[in-house]
């Protein structure tokens, strides 16, 4: 069973649906046990890294998720849910994350010129996504170069560049999607992104 962790905050269904549509069956829930008990677990998330933080720590969510990661099941985060695998996040002050991941989640802060001035935060829309690793599991079927749907106004800085996946430009190059082990996360949204966000949700659910 794919549980999809909920905390209080993301588009959860749009992933449930996402999910089903691929033909998989999945669970929505906000429940410690059966966190502990899912095969996959799949983190999904809108909003600011401190309410998401604490919505996970109110839910007693986070040792769940972090032994079951540890333990090896296959693990996806969207969006936000990227962003909380790292040590600390910088919006409206310092916050501790999850610290799966060493790193920082820092805001687009764009060099002056006239590039930037054209450049809006949040980005949001298209953009490609380009290789830094080859064989990526939840990137079979999908191309180089393909275009997925964003919105965000941070990015991960991950300490150790060998687990960035993708990377993608908006002003400064930034990574849009990690793999480490069993540890897949990415800043863009699968459940959005059409044929190949789906092609990633069935390679997820496929493993």
């Amino acid at each position: 069973m794919i549980v999809i962790v909920d905390y209080g905050m993301g588009n959860l269904r749009s992933v449930e649906k996402a999910f089903e549509r691929c033909g998989f069956p999945v669970k929505v829930t906000d429940s410690p046990s059966e966190v502990v008990r899912a095969e996959k677990l799949v983190l999904p998330g809108v909003g600011a890294f401190r309410d998401a933080m604490d919505g996970l720590r109110q839910r007693r969510l986070i040792e769940p998720v972090t032994n079951g990661i540890r333990a090896g099941k296959p693990f996806l985060g969207i969006c936000l849910g990227l962003q909380l695998l790292f040590s600390k996040g910088y919006e409206d002050g310092e916050h501790d994350g999850l610290n799966i991941i060493s790193g920082r989640v820092v805001r687009f802060a764009f060099p002056e010129g006239e590039m930037s001035r054209n450049l809006k935060i949040p980005h949001m829309g298209w953009n490609q996504i380009r290789f830094r690793k080859e064989g990526i599991p939840l990137l079979s079927e999908v191309p180089n170069d393909a275009c997925m749907y964003f919105v965000h106004s941070y990015y991960v800085c991950p300490d150790d560049e060998s687990v960035i996946a993708t990377e993608t430009e908006y002003g400064v190059r930034f990574t849009s999607m990690i793999w480490h082990k069993n540890i897949f996360a990415t800043q863009f949204h699968p459940e959005k992104s059409q044929e190949y966000g789906l092609a990633i949700l069935k390679n997820f659910g496929n493993l």
